[in-house]
């Protein structure tokens, strides 16, 4: 009886201990995220993409003919020209913006010479000269109240749409998690994002070329050096991270062989200009689990960006880009290299990027471009602290493309910056070809992270090298044989 009674009253302080943990836990413990938990700055909510607005096409309108057969058949009459009782004062070369009818169908509405027109085959009403409202052919809608967006800003590369509706849901939602002290300031709820935006893009970012680089490049007809000397130059400039003059120095001190530092550029762009195109068509097989990064490089004292994306599982860079913009044009261009094999994303596919709002923007317009097909959302490692479940999940892929970026940044940094946006492309296509091709990896037994069988014979680097020109080589060759064939 003792033992009972002494399990009952520990049980009894346990629960008590529960009820006192319960009550500290909703006290000073929130079991919700804040509404505005995306960063604790409001002003990010300016960057928040929302989805996609509900389209809605006009029906096409018949054209006049058609229109006079429709009431003949009908009405049993036809539709005659107006009537006038002096002369036609509308011009000859007027017709109606929405049927097409001629002037001989035409009036004025108020029977003066000015104001508007009516077409008495479809009566509409019109101004002359303007028909701009008949040349819509759809119109962007808010999803969450139906109501027409307004076009507010126009950008470089896009037009900003908003819904103006006082009373959309969406509105009086986020209206409702605003702090009240912002609410008593002249402009406080401008802190917030609280209008449904849309960003229509004027450019089609999925017809550009993702194949440029620079034109300014020596022939492989080596008329003083030769192909060994070329891939010593990548050797020692791409794999060890010299500069280009260190290159030079070093090629005289231990090769004995004299050479400049422009024409070790020109090799690079050379070398370049023959390497990417295998580098960027090269199937990798890329998984299910891509990350992606973006870091900055100066050029010529002005920061612009190189952008990346990796597979997780086969650690390759599977897409690349150069930007003078941090916008979501070259976002794009990256994703488009990285899905370049791609038909239709893989079953569990997931994009693990930061919380810049460029990358939600661009997988919306790959859903709104290719359909269910290419449809993904983006999971966003917030900050550099675990303060939410999803970033504690998925720090490790953050932290691997922050180490991708900080091995860039080692063989960037003796450059110190570019002279113009070709050289940061050309020494950004030869180091991700090293990187992939030829860099051995700790993470796969310290060989390299693709390894074609061309590429196993070769007994030292100048030689991969020299391998790898030839492999670009014929890979144009069969872009050309498409190109003529398609």
């Amino acid at each position: 009886m003792d033992i009972i009674q002494y399990l009952i009253q520990l049980i009894q302080q346990l629960y008590q201990q529960n009820c006192w943990l319960l009550k500290f836990i909703c006290r000073y413990i929130p079991l919700k995220q804040k509404e505005f938990d995306d960063s604790r700055s409001p002003k990010y909510q300016k960057f928040k993409i929302d989805e996609l607005p509900r389209i809605v096409y006009h029906r096409q309108e018949w054209d006049w003919k058609d229109l006079l057969k429709y009431y003949k058949e009908r009405y049993g009459k036809e539709v005659r020209p107006v009537f006038r009782r002096g002369e036609c004062d509308i011009p000859q070369d007027c017709r109606c913006p929405a049927c097409d009818a001629p002037y001989q169908y035409l009036s004025w509405n108020d029977g003066k010479k000015k104001g508007q027109l009516r077409c008495k085959v479809c009566q509409r009403l019109f101004s002359p000269g303007d028909g701009s409202r008949f040349s819509k052919t759809f119109t962007l809608k808010c999803p969450h109240c139906m109501h027409a967006l307004a076009a507010k800003k126009s950008r470089k590369h896009f037009v900003i749409h908003k819904c103006v509706n006082p009373k959309c849901p969406y509105y009086l939602s986020n209206l409702k998690k605003v702090d009240g002290k912002d609410l008593g300031e002249g402009y406080g709820k401008n802190k917030y994002k609280l209008h449904y935006i849309y960003r229509e893009f004027t450019v089609d970012f999925f017809k550009m070329d993702l194949g440029s680089l620079p034109r300014n490049a020596s022939s492989l007809k080596f008329s003083r050096h030769s192909a060994h000397v070329m891939s010593l130059c990548l050797t020692l400039h791409v794999n060890l991270g010299l500069s280009l003059r260190k290159t030079a120095q070093a090629m005289d001190d231990l090769y004995n062989v004299k050479i400049s530092h422009q024409q070790v550029a020109n090799y690079c762009k050379t070398a370049a200009m023959c390497v990417k195109p295998f580098v960027d068509n090269y199937d990798y097989g890329a998984g299910s689990t891509l990350t992606a990064d973006e870091t900055y490089i100066k050029i010529r004292g002005v920061k612009a960006y190189v952008w990346f994306i990796m597979d997780a599982a086969k650690r390759s860079i599977v897409g690349y880009r150069v930007s003078d913009n941090r916008g979501v044009g070259p976002c794009i261009m990256a994703m488009r290299m990285a899905f370049r094999h791609l038909k239709e994303l893989p079953k569990g596919f997931r994009f693990i990027a930061d919380g810049y709002s460029a990358y939600p923007l661009a997988a919306q317009q790959f859903f709104r471009q290719f359909g269910d097909k290419f449809r993904f959302s983006i999971t966003q490692v917030l900050g550099l602290t675990n303060d939410d479940a999803v970033s504690k999940e998925f720090r490790p892929f953050k932290q691997m493309i922050e180490r991708l970026n900080r091995t860039y940044k080692a063989s960037y940094r003796p450059t110190n910056g570019f002279d113009g946006i070709e050289g940061a492309n050309y020494n950004l296509a030869l180091w991700v070809a090293y990187y992939n091709f030829l860099r051995p990896h700790q993470h796969s037994g310290f060989r390299p992270l693709n390894e074609p069988d061309i590429l196993k014979g070769a007994g030292n680097m100048p030689a991969k090298w020299q391998l790898l020109i030839f492999l670009g080589q014929q890979t144009i060759l069969n872009l050309q044989k498409q190109g003529s064939a398609s």
